[in-house]
């Protein structure tokens, strides 16, 4: 190893769902696009606005006179599980996941457990050994109660965790809780302004067994040397 080599020590890992290790803009879209005509929304400027957070929270923040949000989100979440036409992994995630048995990760997501669960299966990706959903948090994305809850049911705190987002609600909850971040931008359309370092997807990782069998997550970037990139080191459970 290059003794210039700055490495962070974490004690786990922590990702984000849609759009982090798997791609579900399609099914989402074609959910949210019809609920939205169907209450007279401008669907192009609308479904920007459902990512990263609750359905519920997406619902409440239109103010929709007679639109119960709890009852529209509960509605969009079974058409949800009804339909996972079109999601796929990340490029690399289900490689990536597994290398990680034997150490402490978890998923953490805006979306239901049930929904969740069955879009997990849907992409071929393996199960998580921790999941915090929608139902464990009082207040999702961006408030930073979800990646504190996973970080203390992982044994550690938030500020030892190397956390996996795309969405800007995500980034906001991943920073208040202190935790180190990587930003993965395989569905991004449009930047989002942030400071962290980015991945397009997990082909842009290497992993290394160290001595001791620790494993040194390293963030390449094009052009970039490995002594310059990103670097984690977590140990085994």
């Amino acid at each position: 190893m290059s003794p210039s080599l700055t490495i962070q020590p974490i004690d786990a890992v922590l990702l984000d769902m849609d759009g982090t290790v798997l791609n579900s803009i399609k099914a989402a879209e074609r959910i949210w696009g019809a609920w939205a005509k169907r209450h007279g929304l401008d669907v192009v400027t609308f479904l920007p606005t459902i990512h990263g957070v609750q359905s519920v929270e997406t619902i409440r923040r239109l103010s929709l006179a007679g639109v119960d949000p709890v009852v529209e989100a509960a509605a969009i979440t079974q058409a949800e599980l009804d339909d996972v036409v079109g999601i796929e992994a990340i490029a690399g995630a289900a490689k990536f996941l597994s290398a990680l048995a034997g150490f402490r990760w978890g998923i953490v997501t805006s979306a239901p457990r049930a929904l969740a669960q069955r879009r997990m299966e849907a992409a071929g990706l393996p199960n998580a050994p921790l999941l915090i959903a929608a139902e464990d948090v009082a207040e999702g994305k961006p408030a930073p109660d979800c990646f504190l809850l996973a970080a203390a049911r992982l044994g550690t705190t938030a500020d030892k965790c190397l956390v996996f987002e795309d969405s800007a609600a995500g980034l906001l909850a991943a920073e208040r809780a202190g935790a180190s971040v990587l930003v993965v931008t395989s569905t991004h359309e449009r930047p989002i302004v942030h400071r962290h370092a980015t991945i397009t997807d997990y082909s842009d990782l290497t992993l290394e067994r160290l001595p001791g069998g620790d494993i040194r997550i390293c963030a390449l970037h094009e052009g970039e040397h490995l002594a310059t990139s990103p670097s984690f080191v977590m140990q085994p459970i």
